[in-house]
């Protein structure tokens, strides 16, 4: 029996988040694992995140629906934390039902949501333009000016959906504010209030029988010892407060961001998976010692069809960052790793990977004080690891029929990060999944018996 520090014993819930800059393969795992569970939880971020699930030859996008949605009979719930663009919701539910997806009532949003306003899309994409060269690459999609409203109290939650006359009141207030600062600039014309407020009255018949008091919600499904899965967006080192700041999102992205996004205790989850991908992608601005600027990075991002699923940019592509992904692994207090794309080196003669960077420390001599502002020259450190050129991970669905050298190279991320790894994905299919049990443990945690 597992239980937490109080001696209260541990129902299986689980968390999955992203421990590199998002893209990880996050969508994949979650529509796995849900499977096993009673409810799936979306518990921050916006419209700017793109979860991908391939099953046979259908793909499905999630910018908003928590992936479990493909699992018949799971509440898929969004929390607190996240902020809706409701018209983009909508077209995520319209478009299941397209294809046959009749499961719109498994649909849960807190009524403590902030809602992403015609407005926040406009100051998003006018703050860019003023940015120049230091512009944080955002998706356009209003997601910081949301944040930036709900930290100034002046954001709209979809509670406010509920008293009409409120949520008026509060558009014609945001807009009036918004329509001086536009009148200041060349070209820009003037928002509708009005226009607004009458789209936003459809959304709202379409989505108030969704909208609940979820914190109330998930310690119901708790008491009744129901399953819950919780899901972050984008990843660890896009987190407001721990990441590669400026170039970061608005929200925190690690399982730190669950307590706040759900109003569920982050002490009764029982396992925290980190994913992250057999190397390192990242769209956007910002920092990233690892880029591959050459034919090689090129390379990886053909084979990886590394391609943002929100926005279509090509991502930077490099080698794992394994100085970066054990800083992460502590914050985001991960039991272990998902590995996700090891097929998409299958054509590589050697790797490399990042053990520490120049002047600030390695792994290996337990350096691990990742720097907190990366704004400069950066030189990683690397060793050499050998590749396995001309033999398929692909088909592998056991550790054992992989090539010994991908065996070597899964302990080695596992040994120098100090962290098992409980899952490698291989493949963009649902069923290209090797599911480690028992986990591939860090060598020195099975000789001290651990393992």
């Amino acid at each position: 029996m597992v239980s937490n520090k109080n001696g209260t014993s541990l129902i299986d819930h689980r968390c999955v988040v992203g421990v590199q800059w998002g893209d990880e393969g996050k969508g994949k795992i979650v529509d796995l694992l849900s499977a096993d569970f009673d409810a799936v939880v979306r518990y921050q971020g916006g419209a700017n995140a793109g979860h991908t699930v391939l099953i046979g030859e259908d793909e499905f996008v999630f910018h908003l629906v928590p992936s479990g949605i493909l699992q018949e009979g799971k509440a898929c719930i969004i929390g607190n934390g996240a902020v809706l663009d409701l018209a983009s919701l909508i077209d995520e539910m319209d478009g299941l039902l397209d294809r046959g997806i009749e499961h719109e009532e498994q649909i849960y949003i807190s009524d403590r949501a902030h809602i992403v306003m015609p407005y926040h899309k406009t100051q998003d994409r006018l703050k860019e333009a003023a940015s120049g060269k230091g512009k944080i690459g955002t998706t356009l999609r209003g997601i910081g000016p949301c944040y930036t409203d709900k930290a100034a109290r002046k954001g709209i939650r979809t509670a406010d959906l509920k008293d009409w006359d409120r949520f008026t009141s509060l558009v014609e207030a945001n807009v009036e504010s918004i329509n001086k600062e536009l009148a200041q600039i060349e070209g820009e014309t003037p928002l509708d209030a009005k226009e607004i407020i009458q789209q936003y009255k459809a959304y709202r018949d379409r989505l108030l029988p969704r909208i609940t008091n979820i914190a109330d919600l998930l310690w119901t499904y708790h008491g009744e010892g129901k399953r819950i899965l919780f899901e972050g967006a984008q990843g660890a080192l896009l987190d407001l407060d721990h990441g590669t700041y400026p170039f970061v999102t608005s929200s925190s992205t690690s399982f730190l961001g669950l307590g706040p996004g759900t109003g569920f205790s982050p002490r009764q989850v029982k396992t925290v998976l980190g994913i992250t991908k057999a190397y390192t992608t990242r769209v956007g601005g910002g920092p990233f010692p690892t880029e591959l600027d050459n034919p090689l990075g090129e390379e990886l991002r053909r084979a990886g069809g590394e391609f943002g699923a929100t926005t279509g940019r090509p991502r930077r592509c490099g080698w794992i960052d394994l100085f970066a992904l054990r800083y992460t692994i502590r914050f985001s207090d991960i039991d272990a790793m998902v590995i996700t794309k090891l097929d998409v080196l299958d054509e590589m003669d050697s790797l490399q990977v990042c053990v520490g960077y120049e002047g600030v420390g390695t792994i290996e001599d337990h350096g691990n004080c990742f720097p907190t502002d990366l704004e400069g020259p950066i030189q990683p450190i690397y060793r050499d690891v050998p590749g396995w050129k001309g033999q398929k991970t692909t088909e592998a669905r056991s550790l054992e029929e992989l090539p010994q050298q991908a065996i070597d190279y899964l302990q080695y991320i596992a040994d120098a990060v100090q962290c098992p790894i409980a899952i490698v994905s291989v493949g963009k299919e649902r069923t290209q999944i090797i599911d480690l049990d028992p986990w591939l443990m860090p060598r020195n945690q099975v000789e001290a018996g651990r393992g």
